[in-house]
Parts: C-alpha cells; sequence; structure tokens
C-alpha cells in the first residue's frame, strides 16, 4: 500500500468514525471545523485520483446524477406487516395466544414504532451494497444512491460480514419544520407529515434532494435468519447491530409480562411530544428466536409480535349526508359525507361508517355533528355523536332493504353484520369486481381506469371480465375521450395481460379471503389453475398457511356454475393460467432433494444462505425457515441453535455442510 493508499484509507476510518458519532450516538468527539478539514482533504485527494473513489468513501454520500427511474428489487426474505392491536385487549389476548402456544417461558422486546419509510440494506463483505423500499413487500425499489445520502447509514461496517438489515428511514422533527418553511418561502405545498416528507425524498430521482432533506434510519431487524449470526434472540441482535456500526434505537425495553408490556406503553404515549421524531405505536416482539420460530406466521404477519397504534387525534365536523356503495361482494358499505377537517395532517371529507349496526348503535343521523379519527392514523372513521348538538327535527336513519344498483332484496348472512346484495348480475359488484381485476397489484392493466371500466359497462362493451379480451381499437374509439392512441394503447395492455402469471390471474378474480399473498402461495403450490381448482380442502389446508376458512372459501368458490364458465371464457380468450415464477415440477427431478423440506440453521462457511437454499430449490426441496413435524432435513452449520435441538428432539435428519456440499456436487 503506498502513502496515498494510506493516506486514504486513514481518511475513510476517520471520517466514519466521527460521523457514527456524531450521527448515530448523538456525540460529537470532534469540532465541525475538524471534520470539514478532514473531508475537504479527502475531496480534493479524490479530484485528483479518481481512480481511488470506493463506493464506501465518505464522499460518495453527497448525491451524483439525476437517476432514470428506479429498478425493482425482489426481497430474499419478505417483509412482512404486523397485526395491529387499538387497545389492553387487544394486547392482552395477543399475550394469551403466546402462552397457549409456547408457555409461560418467554419475554418480550418493546420497541418505539418509528413512523417512517421501511428500508431494506444490503451489505457484503462490510460495505453497503444496495438499499430498497419495502414496496409490497415481496418487491421493492432500489433506492441505493438516494439513502446513501443518510448519513446514520454506515457505508461500511465494523467488521466485514454480508448481511441484509430492515428498519425504518424517517425525517426528524426539525429537519420536517424547517423543510416545510423552506416550501412555504417557495410558494410550493407543504407537506402533510414527516413520514409523507421522507417517503418523497427518498423517491426523488435527484439524489441532492434526498441529500438536502436531513434524513436519517433506526435499524430494527436483519433478513432472514438471525440464527446464523450466532445470537439467539432480538435484543441481542439489537445489540450486535449497534456493534456493526448501525443506529438502532436505544429506547427499547426487555418485558417478562404484558403488565410490564403495558407500563411501557403508558411511559410513551406520556412521553411521546418529547421525542425529536415522531412515533405512531410500540412494536412488541417475542424475543427468543427459537420462540419465533415455533409460533410462525400467518399469510401477512408473524405470530410472534404485534403493533400497538396509539389513540388516533380525534376532531369535530358535521356529517351532511350518508353515501350506500355496493362492493365487489355485495357488501353495502356506508359512507359518512362530512364538512372538510383537518385530521393528523390531512383534510378529510369522507368517513368510514362501517355497518347498519354501528350507525344504530351510535345513533348517527344526518345533520349531527360528530366527532373523527383515523384508525390506525390511516383510515377516518365516526368516533361518536356530540348529542348536545343535534339540530331538532332529525331521524334515525335506516339502511335501504334493496340493493341501490339493481334492486334486488338485501340479505344478511348469519353470522355476519353486513348488509349484501347477492344477485351475481347486480352491475355495482360487476363493476367493482372488474376495477379491482384490472388494478396494479392484479392483472395490472394500464389506462383501464374506474371512468372507463364504468363507460364500458354503461355501453354494454363488457358484462365481465373475459369481455375485456374481446375489446377492439375501432369499438373502443366509439367511446367519449377515447382516441386512436388511447385505444391503441388500452387494447396492447390488455393482450400484454394475458401473459401474467398466475397468481396475477387468481388475485384479480376476488375469490373470497383469497389476498395477493395467499394467491401467490396457491399459484406457487400448485401450478396451474386447474391443479387449484381439483384442490381438496385436505390439501390446501397442508399448506402451512392456509386455514380452513379460506379452503372452505376457494372449493366454494370453483364449485360455482358461473365461474366455471368464467374460467372458460379467460382460457378461450388465451389468458394464462400457469404459474411461471420459478417453480419446479418435482417429479421431473432426479435428486434425493426432490420434494423434501429443508431447514438451514447455523453459519453456512462454503456457501452463503441463499446459495445454499437456490441450490436446494433447483433440485426440487422446498426451504423452510423453521423446523416442524413436516420437516424432512435440517442442514446445520456452525454455532447452530434451538433449531438443531428441535430437530434432534423429533427425531429428523440432521446434516453438516460438507454432506450438503458433497450432495450438491
Amino acid at each position: 500500500m503506498n502513502e496515498l493508499e494510506k493516506r486514504l484509507e486513514e481518511l475513510h476510518e476517520l471520517l466514519h468514525q466521527y460521523g457514527y458519532a456524531y450521527y448515530v450516538l448523538d456525540n460529537p468527539v470532534v469540532p465541525d471545523g475538524v471534520y470539514d478539514q478532514l473531508m475537504n482533504e479527502l475531496i480534493e485527494l479524490e479530484t485528483q485520483n479518481p481512480s481511488f473513489i470506493y463506493p464506501h468513501s465518505p464522499t460518495q454520500r453527497v448525491g451524483g446524477t439525476v437517476l432514470a427511474g428506479f429498478e425493482k428489487v425482489t426481497h430474499t426474505t419478505p417483509m412482512l406487516s404486523l397485526s395491529n392491536a387499538f387497545n389492553e385487549e387487544d394486547l392482552r389476548d395477543f399475550d394469551r395466544k403466546i402462552r397457549q402456544a409456547i408457555g409461560d417461558k418467554f419475554s418480550y422486546v418493546c420497541e418505539l414504532k418509528i413512523d417512517g419509510l421501511a428500508i431494506s440494506l444490503r451489505y457484503e463483505n462490510g460495505v453497503f451494497v444496495q438499499g430498497a423500499t419495502r414496496g409490497d413487500g415481496s418487491v421493492g425499489e432500489d433506492i441505493t444512491t438516494n439513502l446513501k445520502t443518510i448519513k446514520a447509514i454506515p457505508l461500511r461496517l465494523t467488521k466485514p460480514v454480508t448481511i441484509e438489515v430492515r428498519g425504518e428511514a424517517y425525517m426528524p422533527k426539525s429537519s420536517f419544520d424547517a423543510l416545510n418553511v423552506q416550501r412555504a418561502e417557495d410558494e410550493l405545498e407543504l407537506f402533510a407529515n414527516p413520514r409523507n416528507a421522507a417517503a418523497g425524498s427518498l423517491r426523488q430521482l435527484d439524489p441532492k434532494i434526498a441529500a438536502s432533506r436531513n434524513l436519517s434510519t433506526f435499524i430494527y431487524s436483519v433478513g432472514g435468519d438471525g440464527e446464523q449470526y450466532g445470537i439467539s434472540g432480538h435484543d441481542a441482535m439489537l445489540t450486535y447491530l449497534d456493534e456493526l456500526g448501525f443506529k438502532t434505537n436505544r429506547e427499547r425495553q426487555a418485558c417478562i409480562s404484558i403488565d410490564e408490556v403495558l407500563a411501557y406503553i403508558e411511559k410513551w404515549t406520556t412521553a411521546r411530544p418529547d421525542l425529536p421524531y415522531e412515533i405512531d405505536g410500540i412494536v412488541i416482539k417475542v424475543d427468543s428466536f427459537a420462540q419465533q420460530d415455533e409460533l410462525g406466521f400467518t399469510a401477512k404477519s408473524p405470530r410472534w409480535a404485534t403493533a400497538y397504534k396509539f389513540p388516533a387525534e380525534e376532531v369535530m365536523t358535521k356529517l351532511v349526508d350518508i353515501e350506500l356503495t355496493i362492493g365487489r361482494t355485495g357488501v353495502v358499505t356506508p359512507t359518512a359525507i362530512l364538512e372538510p377537517v383537518l385530521v393528523a395532517g390531512t383534510t378529510v371529507q369522507r368517513a368510514s361508517l362501517h355497518n347498519e349496526d354501528l350507525i344504530k348503535e351510535k345513533d348517527i343521523r344526518i345533520g349531527d355533528t360528530v366527532i373523527i379519527r383515523k384508525a390506525g392514523d390511516i383510515i377516518p372513521e365516526v368516533v361518536s355523536v356530540v348529542l348536545e348538538q343535534r339540530p331538532d327535527g332529525t331521524i334515525p336513519y335506516e339502511m335501504p332493504s334493496h340493493c341501490i344498483a339493481c334492486e334486488s332484496e338485501l340479505v344478511r348472512i348469519e353470522g355476519e353484520v353486513a348488509l349484501r346484495c347477492v344477485n351475481p348480475t347486480c352491475p355495482a359488484q360487476l363493476a367493482e369486481g372488474i376495477k379491482h381485476f384490472v388494478s396494479r397489484n392484479a392483472m395490472n392493466i394500464d389506462g383501464l381506469g374506474e371512468k372507463v371500466v364504468e363507460q364500458l359497462l354503461r355501453e354494454q362493451y363488457i358484462q365481465d371480465v373475459a369481455d375485456l379480451y374481446d375489446l377492439q381499437v375501432e369499438r373502443l374509439m366509439e367511446l367519449e375521450r377515447m382516441g386512436l392512441k388511447s385505444a391503441t394503447n388500452l387494447v396492447e395492455a390488455i393482450e400484454k395481460s394475458k401473459a401474467n402469471s398466475l397468481e396475477r390471474l387468481l388475485f384479480g378474480l376476488g375469490i373470497r379471503h383469497v389476498g395477493e399473498k395467499a394467491a401467490k402461495i396457491f399459484a406457487a403450490h400448485f401450478g396451474s389453475l386447474d391443479a387449484l381448482k381439483a384442490a381438496t380442502v385436505e390439501e390446501l389446508t397442508a399448506i402451512h398457511e392456509i386455514g380452513d376458512k379460506m379452503a372452505d372459501s376457494v372449493i366454494a368458490y370453483f364449485e360455482n356454475e358461473d365461474v366455471q364458465q368464467l374460467i372458460d371464457k379467460l382460457k378461450a380468450a388465451g389468458v394464462n393460467m400457469e404459474f411461471t415464477g420459478k417453480k419446479v415440477e418435482v417429479s421431473q427431478i432426479d435428486s434425493i432433494f426432490a420434494g423434501k423440506t429443508v431447514v438451514l440453521t447455523g453459519k453456512l462457511t462454503q456457501l452463503t444462505r441463499n446459495e445454499a437454499k437456490a441450490q436446494l430449490e433447483a433440485l426440487g426441496a422446498t426451504v423452510s425457515g423453521s423446523v416442524s413435524k413436516k420437516t424432512d432435513l435440517v442442514i446445520a452449520g456452525e454455532d447452530a441453535g434451538s433449531k438443531l435441538a428441535k430437530a434432534e428432539q423429533l427425531g429428523i435428519d440432521v446434516w453438516d455442510e460438507a454432506r450438503l456440499i458433497e450432495q450438491l456436487a
């Protein structure tokens, strides 16, 4: 190493050290002038020697050229959302379910729920190589260049580890206030809250804008199995992340009972305004990774964690009308039309009334003054009526007896609170079903917005979703505001959607209880629509994430004659009915791993965890994250912990990495 390289390495080390003390520990160790002097020296040396500008250099935080767009990033391990708790009863119910599943010997870790943007950071040999948004949990956007501008994110770790971490990017209150002052001076629209400001900053195509916004981060977990780092629990993992140079939230607390959790929540409910950043709740997690594995996941969230949401801000306004809508499953939903009012940073004019029972229970009437809030700080809802301000002459609200769209009699199915139109030809249900079918997360047909769908139905161009594939440019041009270019683009988008993978079609069909995640699980497991249609309840519920309720719904859906005719029409139109993702037909693979469920645990030295998983899946194995009676084989690396112990307890075959390498070869 020559003198130049030595000095560059020395400057990198000093600037990383001083930056960590300032931006992560909030404890500066040198005056700003010293830091600036060293940074200027580094910039000058790199300018004179551009071949020595490394990705982890502190100079790479300032933002480079404007990006053309954001590439998609598939998360190796999905970034799942958490279930919510809104009161003490919800939390005690969560605690009760945990104790029923694993007994009383466990502890929780409580953390502040930062109100920001979820991010994933990937490091190779200790160097930051990629950062992404959460997106839909499976696929996010590559925002590496923007994330490099956040000084709390280390560009190089204290150890040369390969690791993926998850966290929250946020805008401190002081940065938010300064930003809105500047935007007001520039006569620009103000940001509603720091969360929106942070998200907007990180999705700027010009990294210099993100760099100017003074964002920060808190890292709260690793992607994948934490035990591969020789650590047995969440609290110890956070300490390990501290040691690597990440900024974690120091206000976390270990709790051995739900009463301690409630005390922690009470403390921060009161102290919340004093924090220099926004929080919108408390995250509660079971500490032990082994117990997390035992508890497992639902299709949407882990069973071992929940997010307590703070009570929402409540304001008063006038309810001027009640509007009814018919959803794609026939449910009649009442919505309050309000005099506009500011709630939690945004103007609200509509609020959910949920169902007939709620309206009667709260005696909500048109003309009432009502208290509203945002449930979970997101969805506006009516909390109560201010009876003292009720005007004379108001009358109790009565839900209609017949559908507002087709005039069929509304029914109330036993065990449900919703009124429902059960007419399968109801135009309102049809319209909502088609809007769902063409939506971004379903068939993703650009140009088929709400108004175009309604126009197609009104003009009787379509009767169901399959009719979309018969639309022609010439016919579409007869519609209002539909020129040659728009019609051509729409037909091309419809044609393109035929090639979508099966999970998009399944989600688009709107099968009751089958959301986007479950649709992906079904598509990957069965491989084709015909195979799914032929599945029994037992075969459906054998899938780890699928319960009886969802399985019964799928069976009932495909038994419907109208559904069978619709699927036949879609097939005839050329719509793909196969899963086009990475799926291996096990029956065609000559491998000892074919059809086996394999669990990887401990630290592998010759392969990365992802490389081992990819090779096993290519040979027909299903790689699971937890050991159960369904597990066929456990691969145990160095420092294997509870998963190895459980495998031995269950009598499951255990291999070391050397044997795995031998078999893969």
